[in-house]
């Protein structure tokens, strides 16, 4: 499927006299593949009460859409079963960047197939087992196997450089 170019792109540091920051920049950060642990991922989503609710997630990029997985029981699997809405929020070489999208159970055959392939190429020993994933080993917060992938679709993007050419972009997809 893939994530599409952003439709506009805002510049959001203007008053500090930089430069648009392209949509390639915080593409080419997250690269493909698992990110790796140093990378911290932060997976947002809304309780039934509307609460927030934050957790780390391990995430990966498979020609340019983003994935992770959840156990069925866990609070953050729950609160996307109610409400797909959700962010990611990581810092990436270079960059900060939070996603605001939606991220949905995935359960297509072939795609579990092969982001299972790439967790596997990224060191994480996981199988499909029907239609989730299971390995002998995953994150504590992601609770016991089987686990869910869910797919991540971005609505809207912010990043800030945090290196030279800085910069602040808002991409609207």
């Amino acid at each position: 499927m893939g994530q599409p170019e952003p439709r506009e792109t805002t510049n959001l540091a203007t008053l500090y006299g930089e430069e648009l920051m392209p949509w390639s920049r915080a593409a080419e950060a997250l690269g493909t593949g698992s990110l790796p642990p140093a990378v911290p991922c932060f997976l947002g989503t809304l309780r039934p009460d509307g609460s927030p609710h934050a957790a780390g997630v391990g995430v990966l990029v498979r020609d340019g859409d983003l994935f992770f997985t959840s156990g069925p029981g866990t609070r953050k699997a729950r609160n996307l079963a109610a409400n797909a809405s959700c962010t990611l929020s990581m810092r990436l070489d270079g960059i900060d960047l939070v996603l605001e999208g939606e991220a949905r159970r995935e359960r297509h055959p072939e795609t579990l197939t092969a982001v299972t392939a790439a967790y596997g190429e990224g060191g994480w020993p996981a199988q499909v087992e029907g239609d989730a994933i299971t390995a002998p080993y995953s994150a504590q917060s992601a609770g016991p196997a089987p686990w869910w992938l869910f797919r991540f679709q971005i609505r809207t993007a912010f990043g800030v450089g945090l290196r030279p050419p800085h910069g602040a972009s808002r991409w609207d997809f």
